[in-house]
């Protein structure tokens, strides 16, 4: 009985506490009070008069959480969940942090794939809220929101989010601004027509949104070809058909125009893709593509003269986009018909226009393309006549692609003589500088180049002549330098090898000449001195004579270099006569082995000077050293001339 007073007595007092302090936390205890003394209704209602009491504008998650939490104690699954999503579409997505993590944490327990989903899907349409909210124009928000809801959500709630998102229309009467907003349109419309199935709720879809596309300004040519094409999926043709017309007339593009005939097309209805074709150039007369395409439909159905009279339509016209494609196509087209002499005029036509080298190239393979026994001398005469006219060109590259071209067709179908008189006309590569300026007007140095100088080209400027015949004799100066420098060196060698040959021959002499004084020693003192004296005045004589030799010849090539002529075969004979007693054998020494020739001369030199102090003493061996040392001499005189 005590107990029991006392709970009423404490019920009492937590009624009175949560009038007089209606805060959550007192809520919250007043209902675990209940809870703990085992009235799970009187909890419950605990917890519903506390939602009640702060209703939607003063909700608290922790409220909310707490009432979850009390349901799950109880194994009230349903409840808590109903408790969490009623929550969530309630409070602010920044106060229901905590009421998320819960949800997740329930839902993980005790729910299934599904409900886990469904905690992740409601998070996320808090943060595509939160976002739209903040920028009402952020397209590619809405475009992820709307994606979310048509996986997840009813077509009611799928329809309200499109709608709340069409509603922001972008504030800029420009295209740029606009292109993103009118997928939420196309979305839109291809939801209501694919997921509902709903036709007509499709078609005031696409008719809202070409009522609010302002056509003065700009158009959206999509629009009006999915509007058509569903339009067409109804099988209403005539509303398609209208909805096109009625594009072309506000607001003609090229996009409409060629969607409009394609569909024509489709439909087999050429009379109407006549008189669209017919619209278009109107409109677009400079499009080539336009022009190609409606001859090429007159040719499918057979009329080739109004074809032919399409092209030159089409090429008489002041101004075109594509003329080199225009061109093309009508003289393929000639091609095709087999009119040979159309074709002809056509590229004379076209050759009176532009003298563009592939407008030759091209004439000269479709004369080789023909089947007739002169083809071959009218391709040679194309050629003939192209590099004539290109001669003024100043794109010096379509000249040689001229000639190769030309170059080929005669090495396939040309004789020996053909091919070398091309191949005498094409071009020189040479590499050349040319000063770079900047755009300031400085200097920006040099850059190298290649040019191509043709032999017509050549023989019209002398200074090209007189140059490479400079660069050739310039070569050539270059090659006998070279050459004479060789044959210095040579020459050093072999004058070097006979004075050790000499020295070696003067050395041997002397000791034999030692051995016999020795042997003849009893003759007197007065024969050997008698001897001696002889032997000196014939030695004397035999070097001074050979001294005076070479010092003529020595003079006679510093003669010959001074007149530049260097050394010759002439000069090499003469000091080769002075210098030897013998007969010369040859008047002169081939010029091709110079290293043979000078060798001989100093080997007969040796010979000569060997046996002339064979009968003398050892002072001979010294006169001989004088005499080379003397003539090296004389050769760097020689060298350091022929330098100068």
């Amino acid at each position: 009985m005590l107990s029991s007073s006392l709970c009423i007595s404490k019920v009492l007092n937590h009624s009175v506490l949560v009038i007089v302090h209606p805060d959550v936390k007192n809520w919250i205890k007043y209902a675990r009070f209940e809870e703990k003394h085992g009235y799970i209704a009187h909890g419950r209602k605990v917890f519903e008069r506390a939602v009640e009491f702060f209703g939607e504008e003063h909700v608290d998650e922790n409220l909310f959480v707490a009432f979850a939490r009390f349901e799950e104690k109880q194994k009230e699954f349903e409840r808590v969940r109903v408790i969490y999503k009623y929550a969530l579409d309630r409070i602010p997505k920044q106060q229901a942090q905590e009421l998320f993590k819960f949800y997740t944490v329930f839902e993980k327990r005790f729910g299934d794939r599904r409900g886990i989903e469904d905690v992740i899907v409601s998070k996320r349409r808090f943060q595509y809220e939160e976002e739209v909210k903040a920028n009402p124009h952020n397209y590619d928000a809405w475009f992820d929101y709307l994606r979310l809801v048509e996986s997840d959500a009813d077509p009611d709630t799928a329809r309200e989010v499109y709608e709340r998102a069409i509603a922001h229309i972008p504030p800029i009467l420009e295209k740029r601004h606009w292109r993103r907003y009118i997928y939420l349109w196309i979305n839109y419309a291809l939801y209501e027509e694919l997921e509902v199935k709903d036709p007509e709720r499709t078609r005031q879809v696409y008719q809202a949104c070409l009522d609010l596309i302002p056509h003065k300004k700009f158009t959206f040519a999509k629009m009006w070809l999915l509007y058509a094409q569903f339009e067409i999926r109804q099988k209403n043709l005539q509303a398609a058909r209208q909805g096109l017309g009625t594009a072309i007339g506000k607001c003609p593009k090229n996009k409409l125009f060629k969607g409009y005939i394609e569909l024509e097309l489709q439909l087999r209805e050429f009379d109407r893709c006549r008189k669209l074709y017919g619209k278009y150039l109107e409109f677009a007369p400079e499009n080539c593509t336009t022009w190609i395409k409606f001859s090429e439909l007159e040719t499918i159905l057979g009329d080739t003269e109004r074809a032919r009279a399409i092209f030159e339509l089409a090429i008489g016209q002041p101004r075109l986009d594509m003329p080199e494609v225009l061109w093309k196509s009508y003289i393929d087209f000639e091609i095709e018909q087999e009119e040979y002499d159309n074709t002809r005029g056509l590229y004379q036509r076209l050759l009176q226009r532009t003298q563009h080298v592939k407008v030759w190239i091209s004439h000269a393979q479709f004369e080789l393309s023909i089947d007739c026994a002169d083809r071959l001398q009218r391709c040679r005469d194309i050629f003939e006549e192209a590099n004539k006219g290109l001669r003024s060109c100043e794109e010096k590259e379509e000249r040689l692609m001229l000639l190769e071209s030309w170059r080929e067709f005669e090495h396939e179908f040309g004789s020996e003589t053909s091919r070398e008189r091309v191949k005498k006309l094409l071009p020189e590569k040479v590499k050349k500088r040319r000063k770079l300026t900047a755009e300031d007007g400085s200097d920006a140095g040099w850059e190298e180049y290649y040019d191509y100088i043709f032999p017509e080209d050549a023989a019209n400027q002398p200074n090209l002549k007189l140059l490479a015949m400079a660069k050739m004799w310039k070569r050539q100066q270059q090659q006998e330098d070279d050459d004479e420098e060789e044959e210095d060196d040579n020459e050093e060698e072999a004058e070097e090898n006979n004075s050790e040959v000499a020295r070696d021959e003067s050395v041997k002499v002397g000791v034999n000449e030692s051995a016999e004084e020795a042997n003849k020693r009893g003759d007197g003192d007065k024969e050997m001195a008698g001897d001696e004296e002889l032997a000196g005045d014939k030695e004397m004589a035999g070097d001074e004579e050979l001294a005076g030799d070479k010092e003529m010849a020595g003079d006679e090539e510093m003669r010959g270099d001074e007149n530049g002529r260097g050394e010759s075969s002439r000069d090499k004979e003469m000091s080769e006569g002075l210098s030897t007693e013998k007969p010369v054998v040859s008047e002169s020494v081939p010029e091709k082995d110079p290293k043979k020739s000078t060798y001989d001369d100093r080997e007969d030199s040796s010979e000569s000077s060997s046996s002339s102090s064979s009968g003398s003493s050892s002072s001979s061996s010294d006169s001989s050293s004088d005499s080379d040392s003397d003539e090296k001499e004389t050769k760097k005189s020689k060298k350091d001339s022929v330098k100068d």
